[in-house]
């Protein structure tokens, strides 16, 4: 009986310290990074036309434009360490009866250095019929570590930014006007994709570890950062896994030797024996 109860006790006591870890494990809704309401917020109303002049916008809002067939647009927003973003784009085609065909649309996202970002999963590229009004686009991007090596090519926290362009469509279409909206929004993964470092600054072009900013102006690094700041780097929810894990490992062993251990020596048997 004394086992028993020993056996119960421990696995009630790791019950209660896994159950609470778990939860934000299992919950794997992506919503807006750093916004209090789901809804999107407005955003820039204008994109930019390379990497040096993309239009800033944060994770939650929406950002619009309007253009001519055949512009490359740009915009970039923040992702931080543990964060899973996922960029999705619509695009309002012009009037069907101007168009002479159908068209291929495409989104690329590319990293503080320029790297373009693979998709996990969404429709990177999609073709619009001539009479289809609008085209949906999605890339799911890997999550963003702390750091990595400098051969690799993994998504490191900083600025991501995206190209939205016209990849096919008859050359009589070229110029005609469309309007895009963009988002970003991220599934938080945390201690899953931590590493045992992280990078002196995020890489946000234009700053460097040096940068020097007025009292009373933020530095491009501060400016570029997540409504809620750049994470610092050390903490994330391996240390609850690491903690919790190395208590049921202890209780673990306390019931393995409470069935190992027999019931001592027999009452039938003299002490002297």
């Amino acid at each position: 009986m004394r086992t028993v109860r020993a056996l119960s006790a421990a696995v009630l006591a790791g019950a209660a310290l896994f159950g609470p870890a778990a939860a934000p494990v299992v919950a794997d809704t992506p919503t807006p990074s750093g916004s209090a309401s789901a809804e999107a917020t407005a955003g820039p109303t204008e994109a930019g036309t390379t990497f040096r002049t993309a239009a800033f916008f944060r994770q939650g809002q929406q950002a619009t434009a309007e253009a001519s067939t055949g512009d490359y647009l740009y915009w970039v927003f923040p992702a931080d360490t543990g964060q899973r973003p996922t960029v999705t784009a619509s695009v309002a085609l012009p009037e069907s009866a101007a168009r002479h065909g159908a068209s291929t649309w495409r989104i690329d996202v590319y990293d503080g250095l320029r790297r373009r970002q693979p998709c996990m999963y969404g429709m990177q590229s999609r073709s619009a019929a001539q009479d289809a009004a609008t085209v949906e686009l999605a890339c799911a991007l890997r999550p963003v570590r702390p750091w990595a090596d400098t051969w690799d090519d993994d998504p490191l926290p900083g600025s991501y930014y995206v190209r939205l362009t016209v990849t096919g469509l008859p050359e009589e279409d070229l110029g005609q006007p469309f309007t895009a909206r963009i988002g970003a929004t991220s599934l938080e993964k945390g201690g899953a994709y931590a590493g045992g470092g992280s990078l002196a600054a995020p890489l946000v072009p234009g700053a460097t570890t040096e940068d020097a900013a007025p009292a009373d102006t933020p530095s491009v690094v501060e400016a570029r950062a997540p409504e809620d700041g750049w994470s610092s780097g050390w903490w994330s929810d391996r240390w609850i896994w690491t903690a919790v894990g190395g208590v049921l490992g202890a209780l673990a062993g306390i019931g393995g030797y409470s069935l190992t251990r027999g019931a001592g020596r027999p009452s039938r048997v003299p002490p002297a024996v």
